[in-house]
């Protein structure tokens, strides 16, 4: 019996058959969130990653990927490695020992990315908006540009729906009260409720979805309403009377984390520092419309001036927009604001 090098032993009629095989590629397991975002993703990112860096990227889909985390962690052997998901999800993970801290000599594709665009556990991935959307058929020259302007029930009459959940929620209340988007955070939540006390009897629907959301502008069930820009710039492109605008937009972004002993722990730290690389991010625009989670991808030529004016985290743009604060809606606080947020919309 002959041992070679992949730890396999056989007899010398097939050994020659079995080095000839090529040798077995370093794969990881990255989990999304599915549909059209994820087959977005595959094409922009995960198959250049993959073809980069010579490994396999095997792939699975959770809407909800925190219930999946709480139990591979708890079993002690995780199928995941890599994970998209909402930033509080790696944040409370890695708290509560379910995700691996951020190794940022691992990552240097990181080093230029504004600090705010990570935790301790997890790096912005893509970015989108919380936006104030309208029926240009509703308000043709005129349309809202500010959520003073939404809550102006008489100079911009007509329904209106709101997200129901307080994220991004609570913040444009504060600034249709005069908050300005640097004065934020921590959110003044009794002013923030007093305010949408105000609007609440203007709000024909609290939409629960995204799609959801973009069906009602497409319906014309509402003329306004906070919604995410791609769902939004989706149904226009289908020919809905709608447009939103990123004045006072709330920027959020999905980040990427590691799960806690993730079986192929080292292929996933090089997974990620190639999926920010900025020529990597710079192919998102191509495919959805969610903005890289590097800016620096704006700088390498294969964005355009007119598709970045598109993007949620193109400079001009951010620069218009409230960047959400991750620390303070994982805090404490933040939690707590849920439970008032289910008795405000039971009330």
């Amino acid at each position: 019996m002959t041992r070679i090098s992949r730890g396999l032993y056989c007899s010398l009629p097939v050994l020659a058959a079995l080095c000839a095989l090529p040798a077995a590629a370093e794969e990881v397991m990255f989990v999304s969130q599915g549909g059209a975002y994820q087959e977005a993703q595959t094409k922009a990112i995960l198959d250049p990653v993959a073809e980069k860096l010579g490994i396999t990227v095997k792939q699975d889909s959770s809407p909800d990927a925190w219930p999946v985390i709480k139990t591979q962690t708890a079993t002690g052997q995780p199928i995941w490695d890599v994970i998209d998901t909402p930033t509080k999800d790696c944040v409370r993970g890695g708290q509560q020992g379910m995700i691996e801290p951020l190794d940022l000599a691992k990552l240097p594709n990181l080093a230029a990315m504004p600090a705010d665009y990570r935790t301790d556990y997890s790096v912005a991935y893509e970015f989108y908006s919380s936006v104030l959307a309208y029926s240009t058929q509703a308000y043709g020259d005129t349309p809202p540009q500010s959520w003073a302007d939404f809550w102006d029930v008489e100079k911009f009459p007509g329904p209106r729906a709101l997200r129901n959940h307080p994220l991004a929620t609570l913040e444009a209340a504060l600034m249709a009260d005069g908050v300005k988007p640097q004065d934020m955070y921590p959110l003044d939540i009794d002013r923030a409720f007093a305010k949408l006390e105000e609007i609440k009897p203007y709000i024909t629907v609290w939409w629960s979805s995204g799609a959801q959301s973009a069906q009602l502008l497409a319906d014309g069930e509402v003329d306004m309403e906070m919604a995410w820009n791609g769902r939004v710039s989706s149904i226009a492109k289908e020919g809905a009377p709608v447009a939103f605008t990123y004045n006072q937009g709330m920027l959020q972004f999905t980040s990427l984390c590691i799960l806690k002993d993730a079986p192929n722990l080292d292929t996933a730290w090089k997974f990620v520092n190639a999926a920010m690389d900025p020529e990597i991010q710079a192919n998102f625009p191509a495919y959805i419309d969610y903005g890289p989670g590097n800016p620096a991808a704006y700088d390498t030529g294969k964005i355009s001036p007119e598709r970045a004016a598109e993007m949620p985290s193109a400079p001009a743009n951010a620069s218009r927009q409230v960047l959400v604060s991750t620390d303070w809606w994982t805090s404490p606080e933040g939690e707590e604001v849920l439970k008032r947020w289910a008795e405000f919309i039971q009330q």
